[in-house]
């Protein structure tokens, strides 16, 4: 923040519709509650509004919520997210915008960021945010939304997906990795981690909605890869063959490879580059290692490699990353770090 510059937090704005989900409705308000700046104040401001004016909502359960604001707060949003709801109907049943959803929806700020978890991707669909765009939904809920709309590119396999200003998530818990997500991308991996632990949840979690789609695996006790995740995260910075992976576990490199993405929802080796990004992410926050050291850390080898891989998974250079999320940025970088483009 420059010199004379008014602190505002960042404003989220969370739609509650009627039939919503407690825990999903709870979720931002847990996750975007908790982070502070270094001067102790709040990150982000949470509201949580109505399409109609402030009064009751109906969740799923025996019990109504009272919300304080109306649509008009959607008006104010940096950020809106809409959780899952049960009672969504013509937008569920058909793909079509109620007529006081639309004019709620017709609040929004042009370039406001709108995400939403489970099947309120439904609503941004109906509200056409995501035609030709790639989202994300319950992977139970995934082939009848691929089919209700045909424009939008439907991953069931991922947690989360961020197409930059429009981001949508798996069910209910993947809510949480998407506004763990969110923090991230908006104030880097340290303020991100910190809410995952005092929420008691994992800062990122492994692979996608695959391993928990209900279908016939070995026993996990006795097809279990953990012992090689765990081998191999401690080994980032050395080079990693499959075969030394399935040698961790005694099995044959194919049946080692189909089971990992049974239990994982990835490959290894994209597990093994998500989690050398993540890596180079931490490297690049807390460290003034040159970039050809953070790329020699994080097992990527060389600089160039390591730059293809953040410009193919954060759209952004090494550089560009250090620069908004290093602790007290706007230091020169070490080493000639800038000189990585």
């Amino acid at each position: 923040m420059t010199v004379g510059q008014v602190f505002r937090p960042h404003r989220i704005v969370v739609l509650a519709l009627d039939g919503l989900l407690p825990f999903e409705l709870g979720i931002p308000h847990r996750i975007f509650g908790r982070p502070r700046d270094a001067e102790g104040r709040p990150l982000y401001e949470v509201v949580t509004c109505s399409v109609r004016p402030p009064g009751p909502v109906e969740t799923d359960a025996d019990f109504t919520v009272h919300v304080p604001n109306g649509p008009e707060a959607l008006a104010t949003a940096d950020t809106v997210i809409v959780p899952a709801s049960y009672e969504l109907g013509p937008v569920y049943e058909e793909g079509r915008l109620t007529e006081e959803l639309a004019a709620a929806l017709a609040l929004v700020r042009p370039g406001t960021r709108m995400a939403s978890i489970c099947t309120g991707v439904y609503v941004l669909a109906a509200a056409g945010y995501l035609d030709g765009r790639p989202a994300t939904t319950h992977w139970a809920d995934a082939d009848r939304f691929q089919r209700l709309f045909p424009r939008i590119r439907t991953d069931a396999d991922v947690l989360f997906i961020d197409d930059g200003d429009v981001l949508t998530s798996a069910g209910v818990a993947a809510g949480i990795d998407l506004c763990l997500h969110m923090v991230r991308r908006d104030h880097g991996t340290a303020v991100a981690n910190d809410v995952a632990r005092r929420t008691v949840v994992p800062p990122h979690r492994d692979g996608g909605q695959a391993q928990y789609i209900h279908r016939p695996v070995p026993d996990p006790q006795l097809a279990t890869t953990t012992a090689a995740r765990a081998w191999a995260l401690g080994r980032l910075h050395e080079p990693i063959q499959l075969r030394d992976m399935a040698e961790q576990e005694a099995m044959s490199v194919r049946t080692f490879t189909r089971r990992f993405r049974e239990e994982v929802g990835v490959s290894p080796g994209q597990w093994l580059t998500q989690q050398r990004v993540e890596r180079a992410r931490h490297l690049l926050e807390s460290t003034g290692l040159s970039v050809d050291q953070v790329a020699q850390e994080a097992g990527f080898g060389t600089a160039q490699s390591m730059r293809q891989h953040l410009q193919a998974a954060l759209g952004v250079t090494p550089t560009a990353y250090r620069r908004t999320f290093r602790t007290g940025g706007g230091a020169e970088d070490p080493d000639g770090f800038a000189a990585v483009r």
